[in-house]
């Protein structure tokens, strides 16, 4: 049977090369004799998968050295507890910028442990754009500055790096890194659940300055202290060793392919792509604003919303899958992340062509 194009917003499509490749391996791991899933993350073998992967992301990205990488469990919504358990020190407060759905969900667990300060607020005008610079209302007594560079439900992206005057950048990556080339040492930190650009879900990877470190608060439970979690490698208990298996074996596929300027030039032209269609007839429609939308995640409307059934029927039968918007705010929804093939978006970019010409 042919694989699908799954334009799911995650779990997400993994490069067929890299399930094939764990295909490959699945019974046998390099001669050893055993699946990966069964070795001790303590023993040779697998330690030498963990530390590769490390290696590679830290060449794909560009990280500097002074920067911890950590391969967690919890998915990035436990990171919204973790944050201000974490980095608040003796500050009283932080800032936030709400952008959409995942920033509320950070707002509200932090306010949990602290004063926050929205910066900057779209949800006014639905969430549909980012907030300029100079709208953003920052403190500088704030322990940190929080946002969202991409929202996977709106299909709103930062066209920006925020600056923030010195205060600490805390960045929820979840579906845009790995996506183009960052500066990471623009950031205090950054995290991203897996199971978009990264790999299968069970997997959290955050990218964290040395000196925000050894900070956590005494109530901050022990799985929840970055500064544990550095000093045992990411192993205080057993990891999510699969995911962070197949997790390397996506950052050997990114160098493999050109790395992430690679990988940039591919979605920006994936993204074009799509939204001209959208924007070349009345019959479809995008609520973002053209500064703010995203590469990965492309939000769009049918003028005539009696038709979305059709609309998403007709696309199953051609193998394109997983269109349906989030429930929150209906419509379509294409995330078209690293590993959607531009032959999956020229087939959508065909399908819509069709169904206007047919139903227009």
């Amino acid at each position: 049977m042919a694989r699908k194009f799954n334009f799911s917003a995650g779990p997400a499509m993994l490069p067929t090369a890299v399930i094939e490749r764990a295909q490959q391996e699945m019974l046998d791991w390099n001669g050893s004799g055993m699946s990966v899933m069964e070795m001790s993350h303590r023993g040779k073998e697998y330690m030498s998968i963990a530390a590769k992967a490390e290696k590679d992301l830290r060449e794909v990205m560009g990280i500097p050295d002074h920067y911890k990488v950590l391969f967690l469990q919890g998915g990035a919504s436990s990171q919204f507890a973790a944050i201000p358990l974490n980095l608040l020190g003796d500050k009283a407060s932080a800032d936030y910028i709400n952008t959409g759905m995942w920033s509320k969900k950070a707002i509200a667990e932090a306010k949990r442990y602290c004063t926050v300060n929205i910066a900057a607020d779209t949800s006014d005008n639905g969430f549909t754009t980012v907030p300029t610079q100079a709208q953003l209302k920052l403190n500088p007594d704030a322990a940190y500055v929080h946002y969202t560079s991409n929202e996977t439900i709106g299909g709103v992206e930062f066209d920006y790096i925020p600056e923030t005057g010195g205060v600490p950048l805390i960045a929820d990556l979840s579906s845009s890194i790995l996506s183009r080339p960052i500066d990471v040492s623009k950031f205090a930190m950054i995290y991203a659940g897996a199971q978009k650009n990264i790999g299968p879900a069970g997997l959290t990877i955050v990218i964290i300055h040395e000196d925000l470190l050894g900070k956590a608060a005494e109530n901050c439970p022990t799985m929840f202290n970055y500064a544990i979690h550095a000093e045992n490698d990411s192993m205080y208990n057993t990891p999510a060793t699969y995911s962070w298996y197949m997790a390397g074996l996506v950052f050997e596929w990114i160098k493999e392919r050109g790395g992430l300027e690679a990988m940039a030039e591919v979605n920006k032209r994936k993204a074009d792509k799509l939204y001209s269609v959208i924007d070349s007839s009345d019959f479809y429609g995008s609520p973002v604003a053209i500064n703010a939308r995203s590469w990965m995640n492309v939000p769009f409307t049918l003028a005539n919303p009696d038709l979305d059934a059709a609309f998403l029927a007709g696309a199953t039968e051609r193998g394109l899958v997983t269109l349906k918007g989030h429930r929150s705010v209906g419509g379509m929804r294409a995330s078209i992340y690293n590993a959607m093939p531009e032959e999956g978006v020229d087939a959508l970019v065909a399908y819509m062509q069709e169904f206007e010409g047919n139903q227009g």
